[in-house]
């Protein structure tokens, strides 16, 4: 057996999808590029529509600029090296960096998963416990929630990238993914990687599978509250508001518990679908999380609306003011 400090590598090769015939490379890149920006400007805006706008700083809109701080990060650290594989043939990833990748990527994984969870709280209270929703659900309450979370998020990627970090990788060193992930990294290893792969994938389920069942559970009794309600013009507006919700929740855990069930039960997937999947999960809900949430929220239809007046009023003036000298 092969000593665990034994590592003869020094760098990583993001290869992407192996199966991408050099042709479409620039495509693909434009592609992930059209996605990065259009990421982060879409939650940018609804940042920055959050911090000048007093009627935002209530417990639903903290959840979801904290979830928009998170989309950003993520995609932040997982896209521009992708980019830049595909755009100049530039996927080497010094030795260290990876495993720092990994730890965000991971990170920031787990933290969406618990904003989700506060996310569920938040609307169970206000649903379930309507008449005490003020008191229960203040903003300093949320507070306290988002920053647990992204303080704990960081306790289980820590244990996967300390125990994926023991094993010696002596080549090769080709990651089958579009970034640093632990699956990828501990296939990699030239030594007997059983343990860490097991307590990796407990960890993980751990981090899925609590938030997820408190989602469900909060969700059965929302669902509930909402059909006792007499009045169906009430029921409707209920449900379209959790509609948004359980949409972005279903595509963030749905194909996230298939790749690692998938994993855990070795079943045989194509690597290009594989890694079409996780792609799915990772960078879809941070591309549309801030465009659904704008589109369906009636009070920042109100404020954009506004604000679109004023400019459009401040741009008359303008022109008036230029005819008239």
């Amino acid at each position: 057996m092969l000593p665990k400090n034994w590592t003869t590598i020094t760098e990583f090769i993001i290869v992407g999808f192996p199966g991408l015939h050099p042709d479409y490379y620039g495509l693909v890149s434009a592609i992930f590029f059209i996605v990065y920006t259009t990421t982060v400007a879409g939650n940018t805006v609804f940042l920055v529509l959050f911090i000048t706008s007093e009627s935002l700083r209530k417990p639903m809109y903290i959840i979801l600029a904290s979830l928009a701080m998170s989309d950003m990060c993520f995609s932040t650290v997982a896209l521009p090296k992708i980019i830049a594989r595909y755009w100049f043939n530039a996927g080497a990833a010094p030795f260290h960096a990876c495993f720092f990748q990994m730890e965000l990527i991971h990170y920031f994984g787990t933290l969406n998963s618990l904003i989700m969870m506060i996310m569920a709280l938040d609307r169970y209270v206000a649903i379930c416990y309507s008449l005490r929703y003020q008191t229960v659900m203040t903003n300093r309450i949320t507070y306290i929630l988002i920053a647990t979370a992204w303080v704990t998020a960081f306790i289980a990627p820590t244990i996967a990238t300390l125990h994926t970090q023991q094993l010696p990788y002596c080549g090769p060193k080709l990651i089958i993914q579009c970034y640093c992930d632990h699956i990828s990294i501990t296939s990699l290893a030239c030594a007997e990687n059983s343990k860490q792969v097991l307590v990796a994938l407990c960890v993980a389920l751990l981090v899925l599978l609590l938030p997820l069942a408190f989602i469900i559970y909060s969700y059965c009794h929302i669902i509930a509250s909402v059909m006792r309600l007499s009045s169906s013009q009430s029921r409707w507006k209920s449900f379209a508001t959790c509609s948004t919700q359980l949409s972005i929740i279903a595509l963030f855990y749905l194909p996230r518990c298939a790749v690692y069930i998938a994993s855990f039960l070795q079943i045989q997937i194509s690597r290009d679908f594989r890694i079409l999947l996780i792609l799915l999960y990772s960078l879809v809900p941070p591309l549309i999380n801030p465009f659904i949430y704008c589109l369906r929220t009636q009070e920042i239809r109100m404020i954009v609306s506004r604000w679109a007046s004023r400019q459009k009023a401040f741009r008359e003036m303008s022109r008036i003011n230029v005819i008239t000298l």
